[in-house]
């Protein structure tokens, strides 16, 4: 059997940018062409190994009329039996005389209608019908057999034979109750049937139940349900800390820590000892702050700044040293590995770490000594570094700053520290300029925030902001990222090691050419000229430029990031597109990312002089942590997406302007400009024209009146439906 094994994640994100361009149609409705009767005949067999078939039979079924057809295939079939590929049963009839060929596959279910296989060692993925799937499901490894060779405009078609690995086995959903039986109607948009369960399995769950299903049992007959049974209750439907755990769960995300863990956490002294501070570089005497979101609880870096004597400044990087109390191999250790990031949901936190390191041992709180590992730049007035140092340190924090405390001080006003962030300031804005002049580009997409009430429920949605504040520590946090990876590259050359220092680098590929002509055709829909030859990041700049305020700014900025690759976790130094340094790490936060933890480790390794890790280790954290970060956003996007449907319910009948972010066969997705909530227009529920799919041009067409609707086009849109469960808004389109 030829299998391939390769990363899911990964591999999935990379087919997932590449099949627009190879098969674009819904696979059924493609238009007939002419088989190669040669081909349709040995997959007959290969797909059938344990029947037999006469000539009349083939003839009948590959719907063949012209003698001259069937001529071919009764020469094919003796010359097939003289290779053996044949053989005779006693009446007469043939049967296949070679073994069948498997293969291993990923499920990609992208439609209740069929799914796609991904086969590492093929050079398409391999299109199933639901039906064929032997109730494989979206992440499942399988054995598939191909049953129709790929032709002109269409991919290879193939069934499911067996299930390797269940991607997950448990399942949240709704209970419906019936008189004998229950049905836990699933909340998973690739999973397109119910769980049965009986009333003993219910775990006291009662109707309208949010749950935990678990497949006990799944069906040999495609009409039969799976058999399961309920593991854990989470609540009534609709509720808000239901349906947030009901998140959790469909991510497989962590409720808490385990009593072990949280056990370990307490056991770490909280003194700190004046043999480790010896060890260490002395900040405490020197003027340093941090700058977060009002609500943070977790400081995980601080600024420091001074003149020196030779006009310069000396800026430090503070980092909490996380890897000093969390050791290699640790229960806390591997905790911080299984979950790889914090996650940030909109009512609450997940953290990485237990509360006593994250928010009292780690976190940099004013008026304590604190440990730290710091990058210290001398920088002059222009913003160039002349010199850097890396190490471990101690701190003392003089003030902790909102972000809303620094802006007051950057627009005008008096407090404390004011020199010392203008200083910074000013040396951040001339960084920043210089990245812009390399290439850099400058993302600036719209994200929302919720005012919530005490029980939950959303009060308003407010468009973040992001101020010079915001913009200064980020790139003080982007330096120290881009110099601590060059450093290291650069110290892998210094020592002539093959392929460099094994590390933790953070990369992002450059664009997709097509994709991006893609991206420039929609643009256009909107009056922008976005030439794809020459610089893309000079183009991007300039367009997010001109979108800014606008009523299309977030769609155009969305749709740009889509049409990028992907930044991710990587041992091979290949540079970072949208940041445009030839390296970058993730260095900063090491309180909520796993990566930086082991970047850590790795520099203080490489600083000291210790042996080299091994890289095969090394990528495959970093392939977890990649998915983990991939996990953490799905799930950070659909509680965004639940607080945006229950705000949206409160205004069913409500009439607002849109803008057509996506479409689809079946229908159009408008994000609403003021909210910047996105619903969906079902084409069977507009009445006044029948309007026709047209993919190629991004847009559907009125049969009876010519009308057009495309991507990006402003369109009147009337709240209909939401469902809070499966997080859905429902529009109707208001003629204008």
């Amino acid at each position: 059997m030829p299998v391939v094994k390769k990363d899911y994640s990964a591999r999935m994100y990379q087919k997932h940018m590449s099949r627009k361009k190879k098969s674009s149609s819904i696979h059924g409705k493609m238009p007939r062409v002419k088989i190669n009767i040669k081909n349709e005949v040995k997959l007959h067999f290969q797909n059938s190994p344990n029947e037999s078939f006469s000539l009349s039979q083939l003839v009948k079924l590959l719907r063949i009329r012209d003698g001259k057809s069937k001529d071919f295939v009764k020469k094919l079939l003796f010359k097939m039996e003289a290779e053996d590929q044949l053989r005779r049963v006693p009446d007469g009839r043939w049967i296949t005389a070679v073994e069948p060929i498997y293969y291993e596959g990923t499920v990609d279910h992208v439609n209740p209608k069929f799914a796609y296989i991904m086969v590492d060692s093929l050079p398409d993925d391999i299109w199933v019908k639901s039906k064929d799937l032997n109730f494989a499901m979206h992440g499942d490894t399988v054995t598939i057999q191909i049953t129709s060779v790929a032709k002109a405009s269409q991919r290879a078609e193939g069934r499911v034979i067996s299930i390797i690995k269940r991607f997950k086995n448990e399942f949240v959903g709704r209970l419906e109750v019936s008189r004998k039986f229950g049905f836990v109607v699933l909340d998973n948009r690739n999973v397109f049937f119910d769980v049965l369960v009986y009333p003993q399995k219910f775990k006291k769950a009662i109707h309208n139940d949010k749950v935990l299903v678990k497949v006990d049992k799944w069906p040999n007959n495609e009409n039969k349900s799976p058999l399961g049974s309920i593991t854990h209750v989470l609540g009534q439907a609709g509720e808000n800390n239901t349906e947030i755990h009901a998140i959790i769960a469909e991510y497989g995300l962590p409720l808490e820590f385990s009593k072990t863990v949280e056990a370990a956490a307490a056991l770490i002294p909280v003194a700190i000892s004046k043999e480790e501070i010896n060890k260490r570089r002395d900040f405490r005497k020197e003027v340093t702050f941090t700058i977060d979101p009002h609500e943070a609880k977790d400081f995980d870096d601080a600024l420091s700044v001074k003149e020196l004597n030779n006009g310069h400044f000396q800026v430090g990087v503070h980092i909490a040293d996380v890897s000093h109390y969390v050791k290699p191999d640790s229960l806390l250790e591997k905790e911080a590995f299984e979950r790889a990031t914090s996650v940030y949901l909109v009512d609450r936190t997940i953290p990485m770490l237990p509360e006593k390191l994250s928010n009292n041992l780690c976190s940099l709180r004013p008026k304590e000594e604190k440990l730290t590992f710091s990058a210290v730049f001398e920088i002059n007035g222009q913003g160039k570094v002349f010199d850097k140092w890396f190490g471990k340190t101690v701190i003392y924090s003089d003030r902790r700053f909102t972000y809303e405390d620094a802006q007051e001080i950057i627009e005008g006003s008096v407090g404390d520290y004011q020199e010392e962030i203008l200083l910074l300031n000013d040396l951040a804005g001339k960084i920043r300029d210089q990245r812009f002049a390399n290439g850099a580009v400058n993302f600036e997409s719209v994200e929302v925030k919720f005012k919530l009430d005490e029980k939950g429920k959303p009060l308003e949605v407010i468009p973040k902001e992001r101020k010079e504040a915001h913009k200064m520590i980020e790139e003080f946090m982007l330096l120290a990222n881009r110099e601590v990876a060059t450093f290291i590259f650069d110290k892998g050359k210094e020592k002539q090691q093959e392929g460099g220092l094994p590390f933790v680098f953070r990369v992002h590929n450059d664009p997709d050419p097509e994709k991006f002509d893609n991206f420039s055709r929609f643009a256009n829909r909107f009056g922008y000229q976005f030439p794809t030859q020459g610089g893309i990041s000079k183009n991007l700049n300039k367009l997010f430029a001109d979108i800014q305020g606008k009523p299309e700014q977030n769609v155009l900025e969305s749709i740009a990031i889509r049409s990028m690759a992907k930044a991710l976790y990587t041992t091979d130094p290949r540079g970072h597109f949208g940041l445009s340094f030839d390296h970058y790490t993730h260095f900063t936060s090491p309180i909520r990312r796993y990566p930086d933890l082991m970047v850590h480790r790795l520099l203080w390794d490489y600083l000291e002089g210790e042996n080299l890790q091994e890289k095969e280790l090394i990528e495959q954290k970093c392939i977890h942590s990649s998915d983990r970060e991939k996990r953490a956003a799905e799930a950070e996007r659909a509680s965004i997406k639940f607080k945006q449907v229950e705000f949206m319910s409160e205004m069913l009948g409500g009439t607002f302007d849109g803008i057509v972010s996506g479409i689809t066969e079946w229908g159009l997705f408008v994000e609403i400009s003021i909210t910047k909530c996105e619903g969906m227009i079902r084409i069977a529920d507009i009445e006044y024209d029948q309007f026709q799919y047209d993919e190629k041009q991004y847009r559907i067409v009125g049969r009876r009146t010519g009308r057009i609707v495309s991507l990006g086009d402003e369109i009147h849109v009337k709240v209909l439906k939401t469902d809070i469960e499966r997080r859905t808004i429902d529009l109707l389109w208001v003629k204008n």
